[in-house]
């Protein structure tokens, strides 16, 4: 009876997981492994959303698993320590994993295969499945990726994506292979009150319910909708690896039209990231491209730093974008350049202490994503229009036309006009007293000016 492991990583689903895949065609039983590392929350990458979603994701795993005879192993250690002991337990002698595509998958599976292969099993790496294409398909001649979106699209988009993979029929596990309890959503704290339910089963169910309801139909004309909420709201499941970004793809350009075009493209820009960070993984924390920035930082901009990650900057639109951040995990694409442009052009803060904060929060932060869009922000990443800064007010009146979004979020503004919510400092002084909401904690005309001077474009 041959056995074998499959280390499931950002890939928590049954449907097209190629490792599982091969796993069950090579061995007669199969032991599907997740590993709680504490490695993982050393390094900072951890948050009260995201456990709470991942802990959502695991149940769901298992519960798929239990449906089809078999169960998730769930250990928590160092990941080489625990694969090896598992794989001593049971006998195996191959253990299957997904290719990761961040330094830290890198150094897991170079961890995996020296420790495994003093105990002679082998480690079979599969190509990438968090990815549409993996990091490092394609590449311009005399270099290891595309730093400019338009020329990599073009290539991404030629590429023959494989066939989904059906979720199997049977799973066998062998006996006498011992776990832990799967983590509740509620053994972690801070979570945000509005955050969506994880696991592959809520994704799927959040494709198909908006794309039934004309959403993807409807995408390029609305996806920058604040009010709207008309954007599809997959990426925590993409992180997770809860839905195949192989499979979105398939069935986006299944469906055609220029809404379905849009989404794919989006997708596109995802793997455009990832392929970034593969090539430059100091780029998390690192500028790109310098542009020679005296940063303000916490020291010296204590106060707009506080005021920004509460919600209370006086700009109403950057306002209601942060404190849906707190309350949902998760916030608008638009709504995330318009708060990071705030924050590094207007303000002139370290677009690190941004990033910082949307990864305590974000139910999808992704280091891949997160920080290179924060860059992009910035001015310091790839592609990108450095001295351009967005006029939060500006924004506010093409995205939020009627205000519908603010006063969701800023209920302090529910009763303002469409013709003054975005510009309350406007309305008569009593009115202002009245509202109980703070005035602009900068102006935007001084703004420009400090960010011009500090670009060497005055």
């Amino acid at each position: 009876m041959t056995v074998a492991v499959v280390l499931f990583t950002a890939d928590l689903r049954l449907r097209d997981h190629p490792p599982l895949h091969a796993a069950l065609r090579s061995a007669d039983e199969v032991v599907p492994l997740f590993v709680l590392d504490p490695g993982v929350h050393a390094a900072g990458f951890d948050a009260p959303n995201r456990r709470a979603f991942l802990a959502d994701c695991l149940s769901d795993v298992d519960d798929g698993l239990r449906r089809r005879g078999g169960r998730l192993v769930v250990r928590s250690g160092p990941v080489d320590r625990e694969v090896r002991a598992v794989a001593a337990a049971c006998g195996a002698t191959e253990v299957h994993l997904a290719a990761g595509v961040t330094a830290y998958a890198h150094r897991r599976e170079e961890r995996l295969r020296r420790e495994l292969g003093t105990a002679g099993v082998a480690l079979r790496v599969h190509e990438a499945v968090i990815t549409a294409v993996a990091p490092g398909a394609v590449t311009p001649a005399g270099s290891d990726h595309f730093a400019v979106f338009t020329p990599y699209s073009r290539r991404w988009s030629e590429q023959t994506l494989r066939t989904p993979l059906a979720a199997p029929r049977a799973v066998r596990v062998p006996d006498g292979v011992h776990g832990e309890p799967l983590p509740g959503r509620a053994d972690g704290s801070g979570t945000s009150p509005g955050l969506p339910p994880g696991g592959e089963t809520a994704g799927r169910d959040r494709l198909a319910r908006w794309t039934r309801s004309g959403g993807l139909d409807a995408y390029e004309e609305r996806h920058d909708d604040l009010a709207g909420d008309a954007t599809s709201r997959l990426s925590p499941y993409l992180h997770f690896g809860a839905l195949s970004a192989v499979e979105a793809v398939h069935r986006a350009r299944a469906r055609g039209g220029p809404g379905a075009e849009t989404f794919v493209r989006q997708l596109c820009w995802r793997d455009f990231h990832h392929q970034v960070l593969a090539a430059r993984p100091e780029a998390s924390w690192r500028d790109y491209r310098t542009r020679d920035d005296r940063w303000r930082g916490e020291d010296d901009a204590a106060g707009d730093i506080a005021a920004w990650r509460d919600g209370r900057t006086g700009y109403p639109i950057v306002d209601a974008a942060m404190r849906q951040l707190r309350h949902e995990g998760w916030m608008h694409n638009r709504a995330r350049l318009l708060t990071a442009s705030f924050l590094t052009k207007t303000l002139y803060v370290d677009w690190r202490i941004g990033a910082r904060h949307f990864l305590d929060l974000l139910v999808d932060g992704d280091i891949v994503n997160n920080q290179l869009n924060w860059q992009w922000a910035a001015g310091t990443g790839t592609d990108t229009r450095p001295h351009r800064v967005l006029n939060p007010t500006v924004q506010a009146k093409r995205f939020d036309p009627d205000g519908a979004y603010v006063r969701r979020w800023v209920p302090e503004l529910a009763d303002v006009d469409a013709g003054r919510i975005h510009e309350p400092w406007r309305l008569p002084e009593d009115r202002r007293t009245a509202l109980a909401y703070p005035s602009p904690i900068v102006d935007l005309a001084d703004a420009l000016t400090r960010f011009r001077h500090a670009r060497g474009r005055d």
